[in-house]
């Protein structure tokens, strides 16, 4: 991979892939960045917004609209195009019209001879990743998802609101589904090295005290429905989703070796095989260099055990039809 080049390629202009867009612009991760859309028209305006906004920029990016033969010689493919959910819908229904929006993107970017990193990030995302992998044929530790890398994010958040400690001092994460079967392990959330659950023994300052049963459940029930909360107010979600990619993005091409919540296939982690799901890795300029196994207790294991079950499921309904 050709991490001196730094070339992305975006699939899908919609309000999610330009959000992250503007935050690669803004961060400077990338030297050259082709948008791909269905409606070229639309790529072609925002590609000139974009460049609009270069003098403003510390970034020096090439910025234009593309077509599938330019992703041959880019670094990562991110995918956030994809059908929206009709009303009365069924969620298969979803699944298998994305689905075959994915071939016709996944087969002409291969096609054209990319050798990079999938991204995906179009939901619902354990699943859409697993489809990239299967029609790509590429190693799946080349093909990852943005998983819970957002979900985790929120968890961060809102935990450092309540204890009044800095998000980056958080450690914690969501793991499984990105999606309603999703849980946090709180065995191993910490502040800096103190486990969280250690708070509920103590009596301190700044709220620390507070944090026990009911606020954790709570944390975890917020963080679950975020998004549900944004849909209803706002009718999407895209800021979010934009900054978790533009972070995965940077981690991939600065061969970082940081640790993200992606969406990757389980190869006997946790006892699971043959499933996309979020989990802790460690992502550098291979894509998803291992999966970093956490010390989960029984309770947590069965929790992942579900959400994984719960995602097989979709897969294999889908596969049947």
């Amino acid at each position: 991979m050709r991490t001196d080049k730094r070339k992305v390629a975006l699939i899908g202009t919609g309000m999610v892939g330009m959000s992250y867009a503007y935050s690669m612009l803004n961060q400077n991760i990338c030297n050259e960045l082709v948008l791909i859309d269905i409606n070229r028209k639309r790529a072609e305006g925002e590609a000139m917004d974009l460049n609009h906004g270069l003098a403003f920029s510390a970034s020096n990016m090439k910025i234009y609209a593309g077509e599938y033969k330019d992703t041959s010689d880019a670094d990562i493919a991110v995918i956030c195009a994809g059908v929206a959910q009709k009303p009365g819908e069924s969620r298969l229904n979803l699944l298998k019209r994305n689905a075959a929006v994915f071939k016709s993107i996944v087969d002409p970017i291969t096609e054209s001879g990319f050798n990079g990193i999938f991204l995906v990030a179009t939901n619902p995302v354990d699943i859409m990743t697993r489809i990239t992998y299967s029609l790509s044929g590429f190693n799946p530790r080349r093909v990852l998802g943005s998983g819970t890398a957002l979900d985790t994010a929120r968890l961060r958040y809102l935990l450092g609101e309540s204890l009044s400690v800095d998000p980056r001092n958080v450690h914690a994460y969501v793991m499984g589904e990105h999606g309603d079967s999703e849980f946090v392990p709180w065995s191993q959330a910490m502040i800096a090295t103190k486990p969280i659950l250690s708070l509920c023994d103590e009596q301190g300052e700044g709220g620390m005290e507070v944090i026990c049963g009911d606020e954790l459940k709570r944390i975890e029930e917020d963080v679950r429905g975020a998004a549900y909360q944004i849909i209803e107010a706002k009718s999407a979600t895209y800021y979010g989703i934009g900054m978790a990619l533009s972070r995965i993005t940077r981690a991939i091409l600065g061969d970082e070796n940081s640790v993200l919540t992606v969406s990757a296939m389980l190869r006997g982690e946790y006892g699971q095989n043959d499933v996309y799901a979020g989990v802790p890795c460690i992502i550098n300029k291979n894509g998803i260099f291992r999966v970093l196994p956490l010390d989960l207790n029984e309770e947590e294991k069965k929790r992942l055990g579900e959400s994984c079950d719960t995602l097989r499921a979709s897969f294999d309904e889908l596969e049947k039809e």
